[in-house]
């Protein structure tokens, strides 16, 4: 189980971005995948999981609306679109995978397998 985030970049405020996360060694319908954040000296966050045998995909309630799941099958990825980007947006952004039966977990301690992060910068 491999997973290779990537398209992070330096964005100004209220622009937007879209980070994909390309999996390999396991088909995506097997697997939930998490997106986490981890800002400048704080924490690494979860804030969005898509649940595929449950048909399911969460976001923190704080993030609703600008920020968008989505995956395609073909290329086996995943992608995060995020609008009206904030400053406090800014981190590193990891994906995560997790055996598809158990569902969604917020914890990262929840998600055995991880990609390399891809780091978002918002500032002007």
């Amino acid at each position: 189980v491999q997973l290779q985030a990537s398209g992070g970049g330096l964005v100004q405020p209220g622009g937007s971005l879209r980070l994909s996360c390309a999996a390999s060694g396991f088909t995506l319908d097997d697997y939930a995948i998490g997106w986490f954040r981890q800002a400048p000296g704080k924490e690494r966050e979860g804030f969005s999981c898509r649940a595929e045998r449950q048909g399911r995909i969460y976001y923190d309630d704080s993030l609703k609306g600008r920020f968008t799941f989505s995956r395609d099958n073909a290329k086996n990825t995943v992608y995060l679109e995020i609008k009206s980007l904030k400053a406090e947006d800014t981190g590193v952004y990891y994906c995560a995978a997790r055996e598809g039966r158990y569902g969604c977990r917020a914890s990262p301690s929840e998600y055995p397998y991880w990609g390399k992060g891809t780091l978002v910068t918002v500032s002007s």
